[in-house]
């Protein structure tokens, strides 16, 4: 049975600085896979799927560096939720998806590879960031969604089994 839990992590500087620039990234990532997908709609009546645009991921990284610097993971999450968006959409079950803004909620997921401690929680490219954890989480962990909100603080969704 899949559950879910809440907590708060407390970053330091260099990891809110970390943490930034790995939204930046995945908000920017949606925002051009959702242009190239609107684009190539209008010109072939097909969008990209999800493996296309994980695949345009290696020649982006090589145009834009700093695509690097967060988490691989991370964004292969943002194309995804990207794809599930527009299966939704089709499906009648949502809105169109929108383009992501800098301003408001900021939100990233991690589908592996991050750890519990007694200290906090054991991020990719982050290390251990300290955490509010009320809980003990039994069984293995599927995804961690780390959101900012507007007013600066860091909620944490923990998916498990």
């Amino acid at each position: 049975m899949k559950k879910a839990a809440k907590v708060r992590i407390y970053p330091d500087n260099t990891q809110k600085e970390a943490l930034a620039k790995a939204f930046g990234c995945a908000r920017w990532f949606w925002n051009n896979s959702l242009a190239q997908t609107n684009r190539l709609y209008k010109e072939t009546g097909k969008g990209l799927s999800r493996q296309g645009m994980n695949d345009r991921l290696p020649e982006l990284k090589k145009e834009f560096e700093w695509l690097k610097e967060p988490y691989s993971q991370v964004l292969q999450s943002v194309s995804l939720n990207l794809s599930r968006a527009f299966i939704n959409f089709f499906e009648g079950r949502a809105a169109f998806p929108n383009f992501k803004s800098k301003h408001g909620k900021q939100s990233i997921q991690y589908p592996q590879h991050t750890e519990i401690l007694d200290a906090g929680l054991k991020l990719p490219k982050i290390g251990v960031v300290a955490a509010k954890i009320h809980r003990t989480f039994e069984g293995e962990l599927k995804t961690v969604t780390i959101s900012q909100t507007s007013s600066g603080k860091y909620p944490v969704k923990i998916n498990y089994t």
